[in-house]
């Protein structure tokens, strides 16, 4: 069984709804389990603890609505999503954009990519999957941190379409 047949088989199993699965081969064993769903119990909610209230506050001064605005909210710095096609994260697991530490990453902003083309690995129950550019054009933004852990679905990269 290769690595594209596990990735399938796992994908099938998330949208199944399978709790497990379990494959015995003559030179090989997979499990695949599922989250297990977690049923909640009512409880009680805490009493409230009164606060303290301030008993003189000083004037605030208004700042003017052009220092108010920071950089990174300007709308000159934001992305216009609309235009662009969104790499998704197939399966859970840790999002890495480099094949080993001591390597360059697959793939930064500005890069040009095509159809097929590896753009990060992401490792789940000990198997580091590639995952594939289902577009060919530029990547426009990285939207998650090297090693850190990523949801199914969860938006990886922006990419403008050639």
């Amino acid at each position: 069984m290769d690595i594209k047949e596990v990735q399938n088989l796992i994908k099938f199993v998330a949208k199944s709804g399978v709790s497990e699965v379990k494959i015995e081969d003559k030179d090989f064993k997979l499990t695949i389990k599922n989250k297990a769903e977690y049923v909640t119990a009512p409880v009680a909610a805490p009493a409230a603890i009164p606060v303290a209230q301030p008993v003189a506050t000083a004037p605030v001064q208004a700042v003017p609505a052009q220092q108010a605005v920071s950089p990174e909210t300007s709308p000159a710095n934001e992305i216009d999503e609309s235009k662009y096609v969104t790499i998704k994260a197939p399966i859970i697991g840790t999002f890495y954009r480099k094949p080993s530490p001591d390597k360059p990453p697959y793939v930064e902003v500005g890069d040009t990519i095509k159809e097929g083309d590896v753009v990060c690995i992401i490792e789940a129950m000990k198997l580091f999957n590639e995952i594939e550019s289902e577009v060919s054009g530029k990547i426009v933004k990285i939207l998650v941190d090297d090693a850190t852990p990523v949801e199914f679905d969860q938006p990886l990269f922006l990419v403008e379409p050639l």
